[in-house]
């Protein structure tokens, strides 16, 4: 990239074991790119069956439980639902963990639940979940090394060289913070209806919260760090 060589490289830049974990980290994304070059976030989502998959359980469990108001009826349906999922992906030869992922959310969830027989603790450890993953993008930050930076600096073939560039980082950075506000912004709106007891609306906010707008922060996230096009030169000056 031509940027590269205007700026100085970063003096912090630590080295080949740091950089070796960044291309790990960016081969394990899971995020795909399609032909033209853009990111695929549909595909990067698990296509359309993943999309299902994902949002499936938790509306199971909204629908039953604000319509019948039976907890253990609601969590039964919403685990049964996953563990189908499980079966479907096992029967056409996935992975383990892609299989068993999704089910353990599910079955984490209703264990939550049926403790404390609260319908709204279901989505207590999403809380969680959310809080992890913007904590860690925020240190990725800190510590200049953004998040968003090595799993994109991987598929658009940078690998760590975007460090050596300020501009590169910077966008690489505001990209992270894209994707922190995504996580944030979901806390911000679904913890005050768990304590608000509103178990519809905060199941209602958890799923168009979820891995829709997941997709679209890293839409966001990906135009915002697409790499500055050289400037244009006059010819025959």
């Amino acid at each position: 990239m031509s940027e590269h060589s205007e700026e100085t490289p970063n003096p912090e830049d630590t080295g080949p074991d740091a950089q070796d974990v960044a291309r790990r980290i960016g081969a394990n994304a899971g995020i795909e790119r399609r032909g033209d070059g853009q990111i695929d976030v549909l595909k990067t989502v698990g296509g359309g069956r993943g999309l299902i998959e994902s949002l499936l359980p938790g509306l199971v469990f909204l629908v039953i439980f604000t319509v019948w108001q039976e907890l253990n009826v609601a969590l039964v349906a919403s685990v049964a639902v996953a563990v189908v999922f499980t079966i479907a992906r096992l029967v056409r030869r996935g992975t383990l963990t892609q299989a068993l992922t999704g089910l353990v959310g599910v079955a984490i969830c209703a264990i939550f639940s049926r403790v404390t027989g609260e319908a709204k603790d279901y989505y207590v450890p999403g809380f969680y979940t959310n809080l992890a993953y913007s904590a860690a993008l925020v240190i990725s930050i800190l510590v200049r090394w953004p998040l968003m930076g090595v799993i994109f600096g991987f598929i658009r073939q940078e690998n760590t060289e975007w460090r050596s560039s300020k501009t590169r980082t910077k966008q690489y950075a505001w990209a992270t913070w894209i994707v922190v506000a995504v996580f944030v912004g979901r806390l911000a709106v679904q913890v005050p209806l768990y304590f608000a007891d509103n178990v519809p609306a905060l199941g209602a906010a958890r799923l168009a919260m979820g891995v829709p707008l997941y997709a679209a922060g890293l839409w966001v996230a990906w135009m915002v760090s697409r790499p500055l096009a050289a400037p244009k030169t006059s010819e025959g000056l």
